[in-house]
């Protein structure tokens, strides 16, 4: 349950502009909060931080647990004395600083050699006596999914980047992994269990940062993980798979108002009952992990704890799925019991779309707030009627969008400004100037009654359709890529959010 007004801040970490092509967890970052402290936000939510695979996509990685290596500062592992001063120079793209976009693949190109000399430095035993220490009690207290991730990695490797289901070479029929093998290629464990003590020393360095100007994170999960994953292939007892590994049925949602054919997810699905008889260990290992990062978590796709959308692995379209019942409330108590000294649960409850009034009970018997999106709740939406500025619930967050959303201006020039319904209805609401209608929206937002506010930066910047981070349903390389120039970010700029924090009694 939230407590007090505040608000924030929606920004991924690749968009800090940063010479190597893409934002990470060093000196940009740092710059970024501090701005923030300057305009008076005290809360800063990012996607998830897991490790990408093809399309870059956050919602997507072969691990639940692990960190993102792209994300690991240069300028920190030079400090550190794992990079040479030239290795740094090396790696920096001409130009990057000032890209609009990530180019995923000249990164992984530059900063592929980076991380691999910075490992090198364990395997010569170049380390120093102290950072060699902190690896070996991070390998030992992160064990438990460490070690399924690096063999998974290694693994994956040894086959070309292949599907776990399509191995052959270092595992068994059943394609679990053969000792032998991973001991011929320990220092590839070695390497890949170091960069993950890399990133999350790089993260916690961070999130102290963050702390000490009174800034909390917010973090993301997604309910579903990737059938091509350690997740899954070192716990199919979890998931609803066949003997071969494969899934039996898939995720997704079906058809409504915006498409036809439901949405086909393919994500393999839970086996909730055997998750039950185990307590829900593997969920509460997970949350656990994520909250040792962020103070708070968006827990995506909130509805499917009460009911999920079932498809017959093979179908081409969800629309031959069917609902089932989730694990509700002893799910939610579990998770309570473990997360929880006095029964606040640091979640907040993606419940956007076609929400069931079950699924708000259950919500609501947990305390747990919703969200709001304010382009969701305006002239044009199919089930949500216009809003009054004091009928949010206190327990709520509010968006003026969210990266799976348009930018504010972008939105209005495209769903608005065409459609004279619709542009009167919301000039009910207030003035539409094009110039300045993103500051519209945050405006409405910080002016509602929801306890927090949270902006992306693309809207708190007025940018257009071209600063968009994702359009989901899509893949290709105009999504997750945005990044913001450092001159963007004015002391000017600053003054106005923290005017605007301050007259919504949001400055706590």
């Amino acid at each position: 349950m939230l407590t007090h007004r505040r608000s924030g801040i929606l920004l991924h970490p690749t968009s800090f502009p940063t010479r190597f092509g893409i934002g990470d967890l060093g000196p940009e970052a740092v710059r970024f909060l501090d701005w923030m402290a300057a305009a008076g936000q005290r809360e800063w939510q990012v996607l998830p931080l897991g490790p990408t695979d093809r399309g870059d996509s956050p919602y997507q990685s072969p691990s639940a647990f692990a960190g993102n290596p792209l994300l690991i500062s240069p300028d920190r592992l030079y400090e550190d004395g794992l990079l040479e001063a030239e290795e740094l120079a090396a790696a920096e793209i001409p130009g990057a600083q000032t890209a609009a976009k990530v180019d995923f693949t000249t990164v992984r190109q530059k900063k592929g050699p980076l991380l691999e000399s910075a490992a090198s430095k364990l395997r010569t035993r170049s380390l120093s006596p102290s950072l060699l220490a902190e690896f070996e009690t991070f390998r030992h207290s992160e064990h438990t999914w460490l070690v399924p991730f690096t063999q998974f990695m290694v693994l994956r490797e040894a086959n070309g980047q292949r599907a776990w289901v399509e191995w052959t070479t270092g595992v068994d029929a059943d394609r679990r992994p053969h000792s032998a093998a991973l001991e011929a290629r320990a220092d590839r464990l070695d390497a890949y269990a170091f960069w993950q003590f890399l990133f999350f020393r790089q993260w916690e360095q961070l999130r102290e940062a963050a702390r000490s100007r009174g800034i909390t994170l917010i973090g993301d999960v997604p309910i579903y993980v990737s059938h091509d994953s350690c997740d899954v292939w070192s716990n199919r007892q979890w998931f609803q798979l066949d003997e071969a590994g494969r899934s039996t049925a898939v995720a997704g949602v079906p058809p409504d108002y915006f498409a036809k054919d439901g949405q086909l997810w393919s994500n393999p699905l839970y086996d909730w009952e055997a998750l039950q008889r185990d307590g829900y260990r593997w969920w509460i290992d997970r949350l656990h992990a994520v909250l040792r990062t962020v103070d708070l978590v968006r827990l995506d796709h909130f509805r499917g704890f009460e009911a999920y959308w079932s498809v017959p692995a093979g179908e081409p379209t969800a629309v031959n799925g069917q609902w089932n019942d989730g694990p509700r409330d002893a799910f939610l108590s579990a998770i309570r019991d473990e997360l929880s000294s006095d029964g606040n649960i640091p979640i907040i409850a993606e419940d956007l779309g076609m929400i069931t009034e079950p699924v708000h009970e259950l919500r609501r018997r947990f305390d747990l707030p919703g969200m709001k999106v304010l382009q969701f709740r305006l002239p044009g939406d199919p089930w949500e009627p216009p809003f009054r500025l004091d009928e949010f619930e206190a327990n709520s967050v509010v968006y003026t969008g969210t990266h799976d959303n348009d930018t504010t201006r972008s939105w209005f020039q495209t769903e608005i400004q065409p459609y004279a319904e619709r542009l009167e209805q919301l000039r009910r609401i207030t003035p539409c100037d094009p110039d300045r209608i993103a500051w519209e929206f945050l405006e409405i937002a910080w002016k509602s009654t929801s306890l927090l506010a949270i902006a992306p930066l693309q809207d708190v910047l007025s940018l257009g359709g071209d600063a968009r981070m994702n359009t989901p349903g899509t893949i290709g390389d105009h999504n997750w890529r945005w990044k913001y120039h450092r001159e963007m970010l004015t002391d000017e700029l600053a003054a106005r959010l923290r005017e605007l924090t301050v007259q919504t009694g949001r400055a706590t």
